[in-house]
Formats: structure tokens, C-alpha cells, sequence
């Protein structure tokens, strides 16, 4: 099955040259079903196009009867971020332009609903496909004011603009994953709604899971999840319990500026067996390996950060267990009081094991060292 492949317009530069997205679209037989996945949209994170070009390669030698629904692919789905560089050093997890965070732009549909109890009401009795389909036109219809603002004279700011462009793609989708990484050295994970996708996360054969208990509307898997939510939880108040076919996902899969293959390996077969749990591929001799999940909230990850400048050395490794009072790592602390150099040497504060790292062996006080994910 070849993909369709079409390329959208995204920016023009004052050189003139032109930014764009390229859509892989993987089309079954005919079903409600529409995946869409993305990678790249922090500029350093780059891991999520290896998983996607293995993905087509895959999705390539099915058969239209295998797929049941509709697959679309975006790799570099942020071609501005992605080609930002300092020195050897890719960033790009902000907007040069206006220091925006790239994933803390999207537009939220439950910040701009009018009356969503009012919806609940006057669809409290129908069937979900119907309220679903009701509920998703009404956000479209919303959604279309952005592209009015963007087409007028006084048009509006680059995040808009390029919010819109993503958002389009995702909004009628029943299953949006977004491919992201640690922007420093990490562990494979993903961030889970809690009350709805629990069930759904053990399919991705992924180790931890962070509940996601608060969030505010901003980032992509948030902006596009959290309409559906309050839906249900308007349903669940009125005394109707009632779930959409509606998940969204962050994978973040291993380190910043890197594509190891161990976590690429993680990303295509976690997403080979979702979506085979949830009916879109048909593969008869498929046999996912399905493990339990750790779900933890973001409380039990501690960051510690520098006491003072220097070069850390002696560091805990990733995924290495700690105890409370294990000695985390050393500084090598310089000074200009006419002293020796001097050895610092950070202990832990709880239990627990090394769940991400700074790239830089090099700090100021008060920058970023490592996280600890502890034990309830």
C-alpha cells in the first residue's frame, strides 16, 4: 500500500525560500478511525522521525485490508525549530523570534466553549457516535475563526499561524500521538491522561507513564484531549458516564539531538501494538507483546539543581538505582579567592533511580543536573 504524500506550505522566509510539511497519508478500508502522528516539534528532538520512517516503511507493505481507518505521518513537524543551531548544538525547543516554548502554543477548545453544559443537555439521550460527530463540528466551527484572523490585513504572529497548520490536521483524528524526547538524556516514557487512558498505555510495552493530574491546555496531546475530557466529565455531572473514542499521546522516547536505536525500537513496536489493540490494524499472525506500566505522577520526580558553578563529575548513571544518602554525583568547584580547587558532593534525598540527566557537564548554580524518580 503506497502512502499519499502531500506537501503543505508553511513559512516563507524574507530570503525568500519556503518551509514546509510533508503528510504520509495511509488510507484502509473505509472507517470512522483516523491516527495521526507526529515527531519533532521540539527542535532537538529528533528521535520520533526515525520511529516515523520506519513506520512508513511498515505501514508500506500492508494491504488496504490490514489498515481500518486512516493513517497520517508528519515527521519535522517543526521545520523552524529543527534547523535551529548554537555553535554545534541543536535547540530549538523555543521560538527564537518571541521565546514562545513550541509545544506551549496550541489552541485550547474548552477555553472558547460557550455553553458546554447546555451541549450536554440538548444531547444527553443520543447515541456517542452521534454526539461525538455534533461535539467535533462545533469545534470545528470554532477552530475556523483562526484561519479568519489569519487571512485578514493585520493577518497574526508566527505560533498562530503554525499552531493552525498542525491543529487542521489533528482536530478530527480519534488518536493523536506526538513524538517528542528528553531534551537532555532520558528514559523511554509517556504522559498519560488519568481517569481514560490507563487501560491504553500498557499497549505502547513502554516501562513509566506520568499522570497527567493538572494541565492547562497548552501543549499539543493537552489542547487536543482536553475538550473530550471535560465532554465526559459534563456527561459523568449530569448522570450520563459516557467515553469518546478520543486518546492522545506524548511518547518521549530516549535523548535530545540523538536517535538511539533502542528507543526508535520502543517507539515503532509500542505503536505497531496500539494500534493493533484498538482495532485499526488487521493483522492475523500479529502478536503484540503487551507488559505492564508503572503510572506515576510528576510529584515523584525530583530535579536537583547545581548549589554552585562548576563541572560535574562522578555522576550516577540513567536507570541506576539510588538510595536515600547514595552520593548523586560530584562539582568540581573553581574560585577566585586565591583557593584550591574543591570537591562538592551531592547526596540524595530519597529512594528512587536516575530518570534523566543534563547533556552539559558544565553548570552555573542553580542549572539543571538530573531528575530522581522516587517511590510513592
Amino acid at each position: 500500500m503506497k502512502p499519499i504524500i502531500e506537501n503543505l506550505d508553511l513559512l516563507k522566509l524574507a530570503s525568500g525560500d519556503q518551509l514546509s510539511l510533508q503528510v504520509y497519508k495511509f488510507i484502509g478500508k473505509k472507517s470512522q478511525k483516523k491516527v495521526y502522528i507526529q515527531s519533532n516539534l521540539h527542535g532537538s528532538e529528533i528521535v520520533g522521525n526515525a520511529v516515523i520512517a520506519q513506520l512508513i516503511d511498515f505501514f508500506s507493505g500492508l494491504k488496504p485490508d490490514q489498515l481500518d481507518g486512516e493513517i497520517w505521518l508528519v515527521p519535522i513537524c517543526n521545520p523552524m525549530g529543527t534547523n535551529q543551531r548554537n555553535h554545534f548544538f541543536a535547540t530549538g525547543r523555543y521560538n527564537s523570534y518571541d521565546g514562545k516554548d513550541w509545544n506551549r502554543i496550541f489552541w485550547d477548545y474548552q477555553k472558547v466553549c460557550q455553553d458546554l453544559e447546555g451541549f450536554v443537555k440538548a444531547h444527553f439521550n443520543l447515541d456517542p457516535l452521534t454526539i461525538q460527530e455534533s461535539f467535533l463540528k462545533q469545534q470545528k466551527t470554532a477552530f475556523t475563526k483562526q484561519l479568519d484572523k489569519i487571512n485578514r490585513p493585520s493577518s497574526a504572529p508566527l505560533f498562530e499561524q503554525y499552531r493552525y497548520q498542525l491543529q487542521s490536521l489533528s482536530i478530527d483524528a480519534n488518536y493523536v500521538i506526538d513524538i517528542h524526547s528528553s531534551s537532555n538524556q532520558g528514559i523511554d516514557y509517556l504522559f498519560c491522561f488519568p481517569g481514560k487512558q490507563e487501560d491504553s498505555a500498557k499497549y505502547f510495552n513502554i516501562d513509566y507513564g506520568i499522570l497527567m493530574n493538572t494541565y492547562d491546555g497548552d501543549a499539543f496531546d493537552e489542547a487536543f484531549m482536553k475538550p473530550w475530557l471535560a465532554l465526559e466529565n459534563k456527561f459523568k455531572e449530569l448522570g450520563r458516564d459516557i467515553k469518546f473514542d478520543r486518546e492522545s499521546w506524548t511518547l518521549e522516547l530516549g535523548s535530545g539531538m540523538q536517535m538511539k536505536p533502542e528507543s526508535v525500537a520502543v517507539g515503532v513496536a509500542g505503536i505497531k501494538n496500539y494500534l493493533f489493540k484498538k482495532n485499526v490494524l488487521k493483522l492475523p499472525n500479529y502478536l503484540p507483546e503487551i507488559t505492564d506500566i508503572k503510572l506515576v505522577s510528576r510529584q515523584q520526580i525530583k530535579s536537583y539543581y547545581a548549589p554552585t558553578g562548576g563541572m560535574i563529575q562522578n555522576r550516577m548513571n540513567l536507570k541506576q538505582p539510588v538510595k536515600v544518602g547514595d552520593k548523586l554525583y560530584e562539582i568540581l568547584s573553581f574560585n577566585k579567592q586565591e583557593k584550591l580547587p574543591e570537591i562538592i558532593d551531592i547526596y540524595a534525598e530519597t529512594d528512587g533511580f536516575i530518570f534523566d540527566v543534563s547533556t552539559s557537564y558544565s553548570v552555573n548554580q542553580g542549572e539543571y543536573v538530573l531528575a530522581l524518580l522516587s517511590p510513592e
